[in-house]
This record gives structure tokens, sequence and C-alpha cells, in this order.
């Protein structure tokens, strides 16, 4: 566009770290073989030639259930999506979703997994009160995608071109079309990961509430 500003996420394949596949669906329950060389903790999902939502697997909500990037939901509890079977370093699980599995469409699969000082794939409980994550980094998180899992949550998208500071954190949510907000103080900066503050709302931060995310260093 030539009257907006524009943000780039890349992600570069490497084995324990980030793998691209693509296939094509035969609407019955398989195995896909990937090259990640361990066990993808993350699968984001996308069919090629027709349309549908976004599907996704995370290790904390399980193989039992699937969440879709394009809406705010609580994780489903369905098998079709993965057949209630978790990835493991050589291959993944897609049953008779047409998501991930539709005849004769073209899949692509984006695979995440955590490596020690690059990326972490996990979970979180909200407490209300500031809450560290650690990812085991050692200068912060450049990249964090956090959704709720034991409620309705949208999906928030912070990074550092854009500010993760001790002040002001501008974010996007992955299933709206909205502009980025930046009046908000939701995350700060943590060498070890990322922290979520008390201002942040019931989305990232209650008492009691469990929280899935995404972080790269």
């Amino acid at each position: 566009s030539n009257t907006g500003n524009l943000i780039d996420f890349s992600f570069k394949r490497a084995p324990g770290f980030f793998d691209v596949v693509a296939y094509t669906g035969n609407n019955s329950t398989r195995t896909i073989t990937h090259n990640l060389n361990s066990a993808p903790e993350m699968m984001i999902f996308k069919l090629r030639s027709a349309s549908n939502s976004w599907i996704v697997y995370h290790k904390n909500a399980g193989a039992t259930h699937y969440s879709l990037l394009n809406t705010n939901d609580t994780p489903f509890d369905d098998s079709v999506a993965f057949n209630d079977t978790n990835p493991t370093a050589s291959v993944f699980t897609v049953g008779s979703g047409y998501g991930v599995n539709a005849n004769n469409q073209g899949v692509i699969a984006y695979l995440f997994a955590s490596l020690s000082g690059i990326s972490k794939v996990g979970s979180y409980s909200g407490t209300g009160y500031a809450v560290n994550v650690d990812c085991g980094f050692t200068a912060g998180a450049r990249f964090v995608l956090i959704k709720r899992t034991d409620s309705s949550g949208d999906w928030y998208v912070f990074n550092t071109a854009s500010g993760i500071v001790s002040g002001n954190d501008s974010y996007m949510l992955l299933n709206d079309t909205d502009s980025e907000v930046t009046n908000t103080d939701y995350i700060d900066p943590l060498n070890a990961g990322f922290t979520v503050t008390s201002s942040a709302p019931a989305a990232l931060n209650t008492s009691g509430g469990t929280y899935m995310f995404l972080a790269i260093a």
C-alpha cells in the first residue's frame, strides 16, 4: 500500500525450529512426513486451493483439540483435525477434517518447535499480576504470539520492530483486520523471555486463566 506502514514476519526453515510442508489431502486419517527433526509443538494449517479457516495445533491444547487462527474461539475438542495423535520427530497425523485434509485439495503446514535460545512454544497461567514467562532466552523475545485457551480470546502478536518496551507496546490481532494498537502496556521486556503486565486484559492475564504462546528470540 502507498498509504500505510507494513510489517513482515519471516521465519527460516531450520532443524528443531521451523519447517514447512505441502501435501494434497485425501480425507482419510494419515501421517505426513516432515523435516523438523523434532516433534512439532505448534502447527498451522491452511488449504491452498479452497477457502477455509486456519487450523492450529498447539502442544498445550493437545492433539484432542484444535484452534482457529482467524477467530477468538476457545479450542475445539474434536478428533477430526489430528486424530487425537500428537506429532513425532518424523511425522504428524491428520484426520479427516476438511481444513487439514480435504480430498484433492492442496494443504500447507507451518511447523514450530522449541529450540534452546531461539524459540519457545509453551503456556503460562494468569494471575492478574505481572507474569514473567521464562523462555530460556538471554536477550528477550522479538516475536510473541499469545492465545487464551480456557476461554475465548484473541490472537495477540507483539514484536520488537513495533516495540516491546517498559512503556506502551504496539500489538496486532491475527483474527482481526484492525490496525495496530499503540496505546497499551500489556507486555514488557524480560531477558529470559517476556513479561505479561498486570494491566493486560483477561485475554492475556487473569487469575486462573491459561494461555498458549509462541515466542522467538
